[in-house]
Formats: C-alpha cells, sequence, structure tokens
C-alpha cells in the first residue's frame, strides 16, 4: 500500500487524488493520508513573515522522514528549493496554467474602495504595483475557498489568484481576468511529488508518472529561483516553455514596491537547458540584481 501524504485543502486534495488515479491506474494500491500544515494554521500572518521556506511542506516532510507517508504530492511553487535532507521531488504531473488572474469582488455591497486589491504575495504584489503604482495592496491568506470568501466579504477590487487552482477546484465559470503580463512564480502550475531518496522500490512507478518537459521546465524555474534568493524570500517570477525543441524562459527580479525591475528573456536548446536557469539568474545578478537582493534583505 502506497501512502499519499497531502495538505488537507480542497486543492491539495484535489491533486492528491490525481497522483492516485494515475497510480492505481499503474496498478498501485494507494491510500491518502491527510496532514495539517503550519501554512495552514496560521492565516494572518503574511508568508513572508512567516519565513516563507516550507510552511507548506515541513508537516509533509517531517511524515516522509518518520515512515509515516510514501509519498508527498505538492504545488510545486511551495516547495523550497533546498528541500530536507534525504527527501526529492521524484515526479511531476503534467503542467496546468501558469498564469495569474485577478478576480473582482463578486458582493455588491459596500461599495468597493477605489484602486485596492488583496494578495498575500510579495511577487504578485510587486509586479501589481510595478504596473498600477496608486494601488494599495492588502494581505489576503487562506486556501483558495476562503481567500474567495474574505474577497467577497471585502471592500476591495479584487485579488489575485492562480488561475490552475481555480481550474482544478472547478471554479472555471468564475469572472476574472487573465495578468498576461505578470511573471508567474516558478513552478507555477506544476504538481510535484516527492519521496525519500531511499525509497528506490517507488521508482519505477514514478518513472511512468513523469512529466520530462515539464520536469526540465521546473528544474530551470527553481534552479533559476535558487540561484537568485540565497536564502531569502524575494519577488522573484520564472516561466519556461518548451517549442520545436527550444525553451524559452522569461525571468524576473523585483523590488518589494514594484518600482525596480531586472528582467530577462532568453531562448536556448532544450539539450543545453539543464543549467540554464544558474546561468540566468547569474545574468540577473551582474546586471544590478546583486544590490536589488540586498537592499530587499535589508527591507525584509
Amino acid at each position: 500500500m502506497i501512502r499519499i501524504g497531502t495538505r488537507k485543502s480542497t486543492l491539495a486534495l484535489w491533486q492528491a487524488n490525481q497522483v492516485k488515479d494515475q497510480l492505481d491506474a499503474l496498478g498501485a494500491q494507494t491510500v491518502i493520508v491527510p496532514i495539517e500544515s503550519e501554512g495552514d494554521q496560521n492565516l494572518t500572518d503574511p508568508l513572508y513573515q512567516m519565513g516563507i521556506q516550507g510552511i507548506f511542506t515541513k508537516a509533509l516532510d517531517q511524515a516522509l522522514l518518520l515512515n509515516k507517508i510514501d509519498l508527498a504530492v505538492h504545488s510545486l511553487k511551495d516547495v523550497p528549493t533546498l528541500m530536507a535532507q534525504g527527501i526529492e521531488i521524484s515526479a511531476v504531473l503534467a503542467r496546468g496554467s501558469h498564469w495569474d488572474v485577478l478576480v473582482p469582488r463578486q458582493e455588491n455591497t459596500p461599495l468597493p474602495k477605489k484602486n485596492c486589491i488583496g494578495t498575500g504575495s510579495l511577487r504578485r504584489k510587486a509586479q501589481w504595483l510595478r504596473r498600477y503604482p496608486n494601488y494599495s495592496v492588502e494581505n489576503l491568506r487562506g486556501n483558495v475557498q476562503k481567500r474567495i470568501e474574505k474577497l467577497n466579504h471585502s471592500t476591495w477590487e479584487g485579488a489575485i489568484f492562480a488561475q490552475a487552482g481555480l481550474e482544478r477546484l472547478g471554479l472555471k465559470n468564475l469572472n476574472y481576468e487573465t495578468l498576461d503580463w505578470m511573471i508567474p512564480a516558478p513552478a507555477q502550475g506544476i504538481v510535484g511529488i516527492a519521496s525519500l531518496v531511499t525509497n528506490t522500490k517507488l521508482h519505477p512507478l514514478l518513472n511512468q508518472m513523469n512529466c520530462t518537459l515539464t520536469a526540465l521546465c521546473a528544474t530551470v524555474e527553481r534552479t533559476f529561483l535558487n540561484t537568485l534568493e540565497g536564502g531569502c524570500t524575494a519577488p522573484i517570477g520564472a516561466f519556461s516553455e518548451i517549442k520545436n525543441n527550444t525553451l524559452y524562459f522569461k525571468g524576473g527580479l523585483f523590488s518589494l514596491d514594484g518600482k525596480d525591475a531586472i528582467l530577462l528573456e532568453e531562448e536556448v536548446l532544450v539539450n543545453h537547458a539543464a543549467e540554464f536557469g544558474i546561468k540566468a539568474a547569474q545574468k540577473i545578478l551582474a546586471q544590478g540584481g546583486a544590490s536589488l537582493m540586498q537592499q530587499i534583505k535589508s527591507q525584509m
């Protein structure tokens, strides 16, 4: 019996069931084990104040290391680029939508404040303020349903969500605007499967499930993030896609207020893409990113 660990939110359970269904189709016997995370327990503090590294993954990491589960299913964008010793991302599913979207407030009363939106993401906040500097941004935390509820009881104009989460919850008919100018979080829209490095019995099954093109894009984006961050949470976006044996990459590092940004758009042949995330980050660091990262660290 393969024990699949997951957070308890509806979205996390949906993702875990996708993994379960694929494993079952390969002839495995599986059971889902819901586990509450620190990020789910604290819904008031902004993510960056909680030490975003691992707040959604720590409890699942512990369950893996204590042999309470065999696999942990994550939104890969929530997984730290430096993982707990002995744990690896063993497979990823084919990527869903990578877009961020703006969901307008659904209620008609009270009247919304002008020029005010909600998000708990430094990346989304910085890019929104860069494009709309006359706005204020309020902190918004919780699972998707709770955030929609908070939005509808707020006086904000709207709030930013990941399109993949809305679609996976069957909210495709929800009114929203795609923010096609916003660079997503590294690995946004990707479901990752973590396991112990030593649990080699699972590798044949996980290899059959793994989407190799998505895995390459995830590696590029996550190594880009890791090289830039140096252990510091910062407004960083990255997205890559593969077309005709070429990987197209877009990345950005933003100041907390969005006024400063260092952006990069490049392409590379797939067979030269393995180390590209590191090289892309080094270019941004050399173009002023290193001093911008120091500025961000001093403000956190």
